[in-house]
């Protein structure tokens, strides 16, 4: 009985094993294959130059300078997405009225198409006609060339990456906190604890899975990041100011057609984002509490 048991649950997991194999495992492995080659995509002659890529990586200046910005857009983003997406998420959590409206207003960035939600922002950081600069002015600032200066241009695109990401964490803190028994808060009354004794000590601590999830969601997707870059910035940005890892391998396999250098960026990315994600796990780890 327990074999046949042990089959049937293999049945129904063929199907995900299938999916994972063919466009994860396989992609992977054939991306570090592929870096050990020099070819540009079109020829089908493909020159074996071992860890020749890899060593390039090792002394190129853009990489390193992508590598810089993608952690500088992490830095900028993750931390200030979770804190706001967290604070609206524990005001909505409140009854208030007209919730729903507001859950669903929240949410609107999240399902817009990134390239409408990049026209919209561009209109939005346009030094002439953009409301940001209008509004700025209305307190006498001088408009701002927001995507054609090096120091502005990645802080425009992370804001407009925290607003499009903001719904989505939203609902995820929101749900996290709504799961949270209610006796936990009536036990709490009765003894007496004030407001922020209850969101440190009940609160926080319960809803630690859903910031473990989204910190784990946002850093890997703080390191996949490119339609921002390529929609607002093209070419990386002024002085390159903007060009992430995923933008620069872009260059590289479609602009310059080094698919074998481009695939050694791409192994880069997976084994920075695995190296990441395995060490925010063991950090996090004993920090999460889980409900039996």
């Amino acid at each position: 009985m327990k074999k046949n048991d042990n089959f049937i649950a293999y049945v129904f997991l063929l199907p995900s094993i299938i999916i994972i194999s063919v466009f994860h495992i396989f992609p992977t492995v054939y991306s570090w294959y592929i870096s050990l080659f020099n070819w540009d995509l079109i020829s089908k002659h493909k020159e074996f130059v071992g860890l020749a890529n890899y060593n390039k990586l090792l002394m190129d200046a853009d990489f390193w300078k992508s590598l810089f910005n993608t952690v500088y857009f992490a830095v900028g983003t993750i931390p200030a997405g979770i804190i706001l997406a967290f604070l609206i998420a524990y005001g909505l959590s409140k009854k208030i009225k007209g919730l729903s409206i507001l859950r669903t207003i929240y949410f609107l960035p999240v399902v817009t198409s990134i390239n409408a939600v990049g026209m919209i922002w561009l209109w939005i950081y346009h030094p002439d006609a953009g409301i940001l600069n209008w509004f700025l002015g209305l307190f006498g600032v001088s408009a701002q060339k927001w995507l054609l200066d090096p120091v502005l241009a990645m802080p425009a695109i992370m804001l407009m990456s925290i607003w499009k990401s903001l719904g989505y964490n939203i609902i995820i803190f929101l749900v996290g906190i709504l799961s949270i028994p209610v006796e936990y808060y009536e036990a709490a009354e009765i003894d007496g604890a004030s407001g922020f004794a209850v969101f440190r000590y009940v609160t926080l601590p319960l809803v630690m899975p859903s910031i473990f999830f989204v910190t784990l969601v946002s850093l890997i997707g703080s390191f996949q990041t490119f339609t921002q870059v390529y929609m607002l910035t093209p070419d990386g940005g002024p002085l390159k100011s903007t060009m992430v890892l995923v933008y620069y391998l872009y260059q590289n396999a479609f602009v310059f057609f080094k698919i074998g250098y481009a695939s050694a960026i791409s192994f880069v990315i997976f084994l920075v984002i695995f190296t990441l994600t395995i060490l925010q796990n063991k950090y996090w780890g004993e920090k999460i509490h889980y409900e039996n």
